[in-house]
């Protein structure tokens, strides 16, 4: 192996190193699993939500399309042109180490509108047309979650395999080596003692 000296103190160099790879190792592993765990339960909420929000959608589509006023109001003054969206908030959290943005509530600009100019139904089209766009923001955020999440699985995923695959196998194969030579070594010199020492005898 390149970079491996077949000395004691490689030796222990590399038996420092694989003890520091296998006690490092668990540690990634059930980071990994805790990521996938996390990245599973979001998925299921936003596919949750994603199912609430069609049902709502087409619920409203159905309703409006019944009312069929709306394409009669001025360009610029239809229901969803009275809902405008003034800041999504979140918060910080954190998970496995993840910086993720935590969904808060989402604000809305006070829109005025004449009341006498619209149809009764219009304050159910904006309620309706606010719960989507918190829908919409919801599931931003989860997409959001998600995507970091990935992001550090792969990391943490090459990881492991990098000790697994790569850094455990190759010390635990110095240190087989070394011990080899090392052994082969010390016969070498037991056996070059003890001609020695018959050599003596004899010439004694």
């Amino acid at each position: 192996m390149a970079g491996v000296r077949l000395t004691k103190n490689e030796l222990k160099k590399q038996k420092d190193s694989l003890k520091r790879f296998r006690r490092y190792l668990p540690t990634l592993q059930l980071k990994k699993q805790q990521l996938q765990m996390v990245i599973m339960k979001v998925e299921q909420e936003k596919q949750e939500l994603e199912g609430i929000q069609a049902k709502a959608r087409k619920e409203l589509e159905s309703w409006v399309h019944v009312f069929g006023e709306n394409e009669t109001f001025a360009k610029g003054s239809r229901v969803e042109d009275l809902v405008t969206i003034r800041q999504v908030e979140y918060e910080k959290g954190n998970i496995a180490g993840v910086n993720i943005p935590i969904y808060q509530g989402i604000q809305f600009e006070e829109v005025p509108y004449d009341f006498l100019s619209y149809p009764l139904w219009v304050d159910r089209g904006i309620e309706a047309l606010k719960q989507l766009a918190e829908l919409d923001a919801q599931i931003s955020t989860l997409e959001k979650q998600i995507r970091l999440l990935q992001r550090e699985l792969r990391t943490t995923s090459q990881r492991v395999n990098l000790f697994e695959k790569v850094k455990i196998p190759e010390a635990a194969h110095a240190i087989r080596m070394i011990q080899i030579y090392l052994g082969d070594q010390q016969t070498a010199a037991v056996v070059r003692g003890k001609i020695a020492k018959n050599k003596i005898v004899k010439v004694s």
